[in-house]
């Protein structure tokens, strides 16, 4: 920092915007406490330093810059003659880290008005006393509400989710008792026909045989293939038929539990050449009640697969028994949310995956990765909403450079080019009164930027908006917090 002393002149103070309206004594004091320094092209203050110094800009060009992840990104840059930074919360004390929340570096040969922290803090606390309490009660108030709402959303978002993952639940849950009630029917059933098979005029050879056929008649029904409706049709008529002519009733009704087993009419041959043509049709309902005792099995366990599939996905959404910082794979994050989130995105929006799934680990907070999902995607179904409910939403992985990329993609209306700038900030919403609390993106861009060290950017048109989160692949030094400020 390369900066010389000259003189400050009250007259030039007072026609700063900042200060025109203070008293000859006043502006005198100013010059008194304070100084006017001359900075050549380069850095004044760093981001993170304790911040020391007001900063009022006389005359030239100042750039002001954060750090995000390994790059300093440039918010601001003006040559408006008043414009200030540094130690504005100084008057707040020991209260808040006093510390710089951005970088400053002037492009030209700069002059500032420069008051120490301290004479800053007493003077807004002699001059305007008012003033002061107003301004702490709206950071204090701020910084309080902002954390209510976050939680807020949080329990918002963990209420959605819950009611989704109860809605999936339901249905496979659901079909396992059905399929259990049947199958208790079916065992019974067949239970009945085994004991009038029993009694029957059937030799050991051909009870021998018959059991036989119902064991290769299970292991068809785990092999089945799959046919199209017109093929199972087609088939289902040729049961039917052949059902018909060797008298056995209903043939109609047992045809299509057959074809579901992956039964032809081969097989039904193997089955009338083991018995006697008076008891076929008593082996061929002993059969029957087999291949839907597979069946339903094969339900259950597909039902209660469902289940497991689901409640690993809430373990692997919400992070439990897990260390909260750890090497993740963003793919089994993002699957998880996707799933938790199945019943909000409904069968109206299309998800497309297009992962690289050569893409390695990266070091990350995995819960906090899951709820920038959240907010993201739900926000990409909310503008596909307001688009007329039907559309896709893209996600994306790749890797660029030496950052992993994470990318969402909608279809929606866009986000209007006047807002672009302010969509993370907080409370800023374009959802209707009562649907959003503004804090989703903020969180989010919290997370990403303020404990990943990566970036949050958004790119948008009509038709097709992306939001894009790239995360370093090596591991920064861990965040202590993730309530940093951004502009």
């Amino acid at each position: 920092m390369s900066a010389r002393e000259v003189s400050c002149d009250p007259r030039e103070i007072a026609s700063l915007f900042l200060f025109e309206k203070l008293t000859p004594q006043q502006l005198g004091r100013l010059c008194a406490e304070g100084r006017v320094e001359l900075f050549e092209a380069g850095p004044v203050y760093t981001e993170g330093e304790p911040a020391t110094c007001f900063y009022v800009m006389i005359e030239g060009t100042v750039v002001l810059s954060r750090r995000v992840g390994a790059d300093d990104v440039e918010v601001s840059r003006t040559s408006q003659p008043g414009v200030y930074a540094g130690a504005m919360q100084a008057y707040l004390g020991d209260r808040v880290p006093q510390t710089y929340v951005n970088s400053m570096r002037v492009t030209v040969p700069t002059r500032f008005f420069v008051l120490s922290a301290r004479s800053f803090a007493d003077i807004m606390q002699e001059w305007f006393p008012m003033a002061a309490h107003l301004l702490e009660g709206l950071f204090f108030g701020t910084k309080d509400t902002q954390r209510a709402i976050g939680q807020r959303e949080r329990l918002l978002a963990l209420g959605s989710l819950s009611a989704g993952l109860t809605h999936e639940l339901n249905n496979p849950a659901a079909a396992a008792v059905r399929a259990t009630a049947a199958l208790r029917e079916r065992v019974g059933k067949m239970r009945h026909k085994l004991a009038v098979i029993a009694r029957g005029p059937y030799s050991r050879e051909a009870l021998a045989a018959l059991i036989e056929i119902q064991e290769r008649t299970a292991e068809r029904v785990a092999k089945a293939p799959v046919l199209s409706p017109l093929e199972a049709a087609d088939r289902e008529d040729e049961l039917a038929d052949w059902l018909e002519d060797h008298g056995v009733p209903e043939g109609w009704r047992t045809a299509p539990v057959f074809v579901q087993a992956g039964l032809d009419t081969d097989w039904l041959e193997q089955v009338a050449a083991t018995v006697a043509e008076d008891v076929l049709p008593g082996a061929v309902g002993w059969l029957n009640y087999t291949v839907e005792t597979e069946l339903l099995m094969d339900e259950i366990g597909d039902s209660t697969s469902r289940v497991s599939h689901l409640v690993d996905a809430a373990r692997q959404y919400a992070q439990l028994d897990r260390a909260p910082h750890r090497e993740a794979d963003v793919h089994e994050l993002l699957d998880s949310t996707l799933l938790m989130l199945s019943g909000k995105i409904g069968p109206r929006v299309r998800v497309v995956k297009e992962y690289d799934r050569t893409l390695p680990a990266v070091p990350a907070y995995p819960a906090e990765l899951n709820q920038v999902w959240t907010n993201l995607i739900d926000n990409a179904v909310s503008a596909i909403g307001s688009a007329g409910g039907e559309g896709t939403l893209t996600v994306r992985t790749a890797r660029e450079g030496d950052r992993l990329l994470v990318e969402f993609r909608d279809t929606g209306p866009g986000v209007p080019e006047e807002i672009r700038d302010r969509i993370f900030d907080p409370f800023f919403t374009t959802k209707p009164v009562g649907e959003g609390t503004g804090l989703g993106l903020d969180i989010s861009w919290r997370i990403v930027v303020g404990k990943h060290h990566g970036s949050l950017q958004v790119e948008s048109v009509p038709g097709d908006t992306r939001f894009r989160v790239l995360l370093p692949l090596t591991a920064p030094e861990p965040a202590t917090q993730t309530t940093e400020e951004h502009t």
